[in-house]
């Protein structure tokens, strides 16, 4: 099969290099990839975003299957665009998408469906959000309905913080559009733990849970990021928080979302708290987490291209999915600055003697006029071991990662060690 990737970040590097091991896959394209992309895939020049372009290319080089990896061309309605023009896609359509592309959508479905997720409010106008943060005081989550690079959340812990985040969202449109509705939600405690699941609209297959590290600085300081690294699994889930989850979330929300009239197949990410009171949901994605994704895929053992045809034809049911016994560690090396300004164009050295004990995934990188790999990107390089405990996966990713060197490297030291 012919098989087109949409994306340019670790996920799709992760995802091509995955698919690249089946023998199915004959031709693999990445659209547009980066620099590490290009190892294991053709880089095809056509904008993530860009979906008439993207429909074009894929049926003018007649692709057999597409993987729509990020959120804003599923928000978009991208596989719905591909499906229309005869192109099997990968990723859930426009309609189911929206449990990601917009929080008041999501927040609105688990009140009407009974899933366990944070107290909150919705709100159109700054005056109501203010007053809203005044009468259930701090701390307190201010989001931004749509989506912001994962960086649209204010775990604020002053009422005056809250405030602050809202107006910048509403009026000072930080996240621009994004920011014009707000969910504004009790700040639950508890550690945070990521589920992906493959979905095929009726049947939900969870992968190895994860736990993703959002803040830029060690001991979970600083501004939200995309992600600084993730481990597989973190050890507070346990098999009957598994189980609980199963009955209370991950079904509920796949049956709800088929009732809803937008059955979900692809990738549904569950971010969890798991509170005092159990498991709750703190926000849903459509798609592969990122770095989530990197540490959990390492350690499967199927065909992926199988697992996603099952996901989109409904036969996931049919579908024997294996993972491997172990952990994994993805630790994430980033740009001075990150996530607010950086700089692009560097240098990167050190990649081959990384490379000879872990993957190096690719998420901000570019190749310059000689071949050489320049940073290209906020999140530069995903590091990523396999281990037989989480211990060995983390040290393994940290030994690995001193080889890699670029002019204002940043990384946490505390990966895995955080909560």
């Amino acid at each position: 099969m012919k098989v087109l990737v949409v994306g340019s970040g670790g996920r799709e590097h992760a995802i091509c290099w995955k698919l690249s091991q089946s023998p199915k896959v004959q031709e693999l394209y990445c659209a547009p990839g980066n620099g590490g992309i290009a190892s294991v895939a053709k880089c095809v020049n056509v904008g993530a975003t860009d979906v008439d372009g993207m429909v074009s290319w894929a049926r003018e080089n007649a692709m057999d299957f597409v993987v729509v990896a990020p959120d804003d061309p599923l928000a978009m309605g991208m596989v719905d665009a591909l499906e229309e023009a005869g192109i099997p896609a990968f990723g859930p359509r426009k309609n189911a998408a929206i449990v990601e592309a917009s929080k008041a959508f999501s927040k609105a479905l688990m009140e009407q469906y009974h899933i366990p997720t944070a107290k909150s409010g919705t709100f159109h106008d700054l005056d109501s959000a203010l007053k809203y943060i005044e009468q259930q005081g701090a701390p307190i989550v201010v989001k931004a309905d749509g989506l912001a690079l994962g960086k649209g959340v204010t775990v604020a812990q002053t009422e005056d913080e809250a405030k602050l985040a809202a107006a910048e969202m509403m009026e000072g449109r930080k996240f621009g559009d994004a920011g014009t509705t707000l969910v504004i939600e009790e700040c639950m405690t508890g550690p945070e733990v990521t589920v992906l699941a493959f979905v095929d609209g009726e049947h939900v297959s969870p992968m190895p849970p994860s736990q993703d590290h959002k803040r830029a600085f060690n001991g979970n300081r600083g501004p939200n990021t995309g992600g600084m690294g993730a481990i597989t699994p973190p050890p507070q889930y346990t098999p009957e928080i598994a189980q609980r989850c199963m009955d209370e979330i991950f079904l509920p929300t796949v049956q709800a979302l088929k009732a809803e009239g937008r059955p979900f197949h692809g990738v549904l990410y569950f971010g969890l708290m798991l509170t005092p009171e159990g498991p709750k949901v703190v926000e849903y994605n459509a798609r592969f987490g990122d770095p989530e994704c990197q540490a959990v895929l390492s350690l499967l053992d199927t065909d992926l291209l199988d697992i996603m045809l099952a996901c989109r034809n409904g036969t996931l049911d049919q579908c024997d999915i294996r993972w491997r016994d172990g952990a994994a560690c993805c630790l994430v090396l980033a740009s001075g600055g990150y996530p607010l300004s950086y700089q692009k164009g560097y240098p990167i050295t050190g990649l081959e003697e990384a490379g000879k004990t872990s993957m190096v995934f690719h998420a901000g990188t570019k190749l310059g006029p000689e071949g050489e790999v320049l940073t290209n990107g906020g999140r530069v390089l995903g590091v990523t071991c396999t281990a037989a405990n989480l211990e060995d996966a983390i040290e393994a990713s940290y030994e690995a990662a001193k080889h890699i060197s670029f002019k204002d490297m940043h990384m946490r030291t505390d990966i895995g060690h955080a909560f």
